[in-house]
């Protein structure tokens, strides 16, 4: 996957990422009504509230309101690992891959990065093998980091359980970066706190396909957030009037998650038109990122006359498709229509 670059033209609707949606007008309305305090003083009963309500759903003691996933996601290592301790991680996970090494750069932890199986999992036999011996020659393993969902798909929930009851029996914490958990939760037709079970921390993304402007949720003991309330404010998240923003992670958690199935049917939608056409190999989506393999011959002038087009994608040779709030069926009707008139 490569991040979208920028594009400054006009457009018609835009399958780069679920993180681009505009705040709805309710949100607005629920965000300019917001009380407010200073967060950093935890004087924000908006904030407070949102942390209160995300914890009790997940199934957490407390929660902690920080800017961005990749920093929630960061906070979580730097409370669970030491300097000199190692993570185990998928090779394809956004905390090894997608978010600047921010774990050996800024708290001095060892990534031990894995290969992904075809569903997104982990090989047991492969963490088990990585478990590093207790010896002063080693970095101390101290966590297990998955992702759900990770490239789109689902981690099936019978490895979750056994991954983590294999972690929690040798000592290990265990964290999960749950960017797209909403969309994991509705696409298997379980709560966000059956999803979070085994996990002692859960980073929980309220700006992708949840729809609101900013924002991500570390879930954990109390405890744990205590402690990575610090962080934060080493990190520079701490942020005053806060309560703007979190009242529209409140709203999204009260009325964005059903409707998340909307953009799971139409990533269906869009891969099968998709797959109808001549030179493109479709992945089949389980929720709602559609992966677009295009042949070379192709790729980019079909890339670039989608862009002339108004529909703005990421990728050439191999796309991505990202359905969400702003993007719906008859976007998905008018973008298959521009993608055919390429091949006539």
């Amino acid at each position: 996957m490569s991040y979208p670059q920028a594009h400054h033209g006009p457009h018609l609707y835009d399958f780069r990422s679920d993180t681009v949606t505009k705040p709805t007008p309710a949100m607005l309305a629920a965000m300019a009504a917001a009380e407010v305090g200073d967060d950093v003083w935890g004087d924000d009963p908006t904030v407070n509230r949102l942390q209160a309500v995300a914890a009790e759903r997940l199934g957490f003691e407390a929660g902690l309101f920080a800017p961005s996933g990749t920093q929630s996601n960061l906070i979580g290592l730097l409370t669970h690992c030491q300097r000199g301790d190692e993570y185990l991680v998928g090779q394809d996970a956004h905390t090894y891959k997608y978010e600047g090494g921010g774990a050996a750069v800024l708290g001095s932890i060892q990534p031990q990065p894995l290969e992904n199986a075809a569903d997104g999992s982990i090989p047991l036999a492969k963490l088990q093998k990585a478990v590093k011996p207790r010896d002063a020659h080693f970095a101390r393993t101290r966590l297990l980091a998955l992702e759900n969902t990770i490239g789109g798909k689902l981690l099936p929930a019978a490895y979750v359980a056994e991954a983590t009851a294999w972690a929690k029996g040798i000592g290990l914490a265990t964290h999960l970066d749950g960017a797209r958990l909403a969309n994991a939760a509705v696409a298997s037709a379980r709560s966000l706190r059956e999803m979070s079970a085994g996990f002692d921390s859960v980073s929980l993304c309220l700006s992708k396909g949840l729809g609101a402007p900013v924002g991500s949720l570390l879930l954990g003991s109390r405890a744990f957030i205590d402690e990575a309330k610090r962080w934060r404010k080493m990190l520079g998240g701490g942020m005053r009037q806060a309560g703007i923003l979190a009242a529209a992670g409140l709203y999204a958690l009260d009325h964005h998650l059903e409707r998340l199935a909307e953009d799971h049917e139409n990533a269906a939608r869009l891969a099968q038109g998709l797959a109808a056409l001549p030179g493109l190999s479709v992945l089949a989506p389980q929720t709602n990122i559609v992966f677009v393999s295009v042949e070379a011959a192709i790729a980019e002038r079909f890339a670039a006359h989608l862009a002339e087009q108004g529909i703005l994608i990421s990728g050439s040779t191999e796309q991505r498709w990202v359905t969400h709030l702003d993007v719906d069926a008859a976007a998905v009707d008018a973008a298959l229509a521009v993608a055919r008139r390429f091949f006539g």
